[in-house]
């Protein structure tokens, strides 16, 4: 079930267009039973890397539970295609140690990519931890610098004013030297809640 009728929509739509282009494979689509309207079918998909490259209008996001198998012929082909891609929230990577290693160009290529790396894992379930990253490269978000889950998605909502040779009177509370709100500061590389000077 999906968060609106609207994003069911849009979802149907996106599967669609997908569908109306001649090089895509339908794989596999859920039946559709008794789902109600805000429902997304499931639906997977297959096309080639080369009609990829030709329409790259099929790498763009459906959002909902929609997948696209691009099938590649070689090595090059498949870091190009991973070159060609727009950012994205993740990259998910399966494979041994070994191909790892073997494959630390793609991984570098990914790294530029998407917000968050996933090794012989899946990218479902966001938590909200001092760790998460839940942002990546522009279409993915439109700050690739934020988080927008996590202790540090407040800076997805900041923007750094610096108060120069202001009067104490005239800062902000929490920027004055007695720190009369009592917070925690950063003040020269450490948190404390010490008014400067102490």
């Amino acid at each position: 079930t999906m968060l609106t009728q609207g994003i069911s929509r849009n979802y149907a739509r996106g599967v669609e267009r997908l569908e109306a282009d001649e090089s895509v494979e339908v794989l596999a689509r859920a039946s559709s039973g008794e789902l109600n309207n805000a429902q997304g079918v499931p639906t997977l998909l297959q096309v080639s890397g080369q009609d990829l490259c030709q329409n790259k209008e099929l790498a763009h996001e459906v959002f909902g539970p929609c997948a696209v198998i691009v099938r590649y012929e070689s090595r090059e082909e498949m870091l190009a295609l991973a070159r060609d891609l727009e950012g994205q929230l993740t990259a998910t990577v399966q494979g041994t140690e070994s191909d790892l290693e073997g494959y630390a160009d793609l991984l570098s290529t990914l790294e530029g990519k998407a917000g968050r790396l996933i090794v012989n894992g899946y990218p479902t379930g966001v938590e909200v931890c001092h760790a998460m990253v839940h942002g990546g490269p522009f279409p993915a978000t439109s700050d690739s610098g934020t988080t927008s889950v996590g202790s540090q998605a407040i800076f997805r909502f900041a923007r750094p004013v610096c108060y120069q040779d202001f009067p104490q009177g005239a800062l902000p509370a929490e920027l004055r030297d007695e720190n009369p709100l009592g917070i925690w500061r950063l003040l020269n590389g450490e948190f404390t809640r010490a008014a400067v000077g102490e």
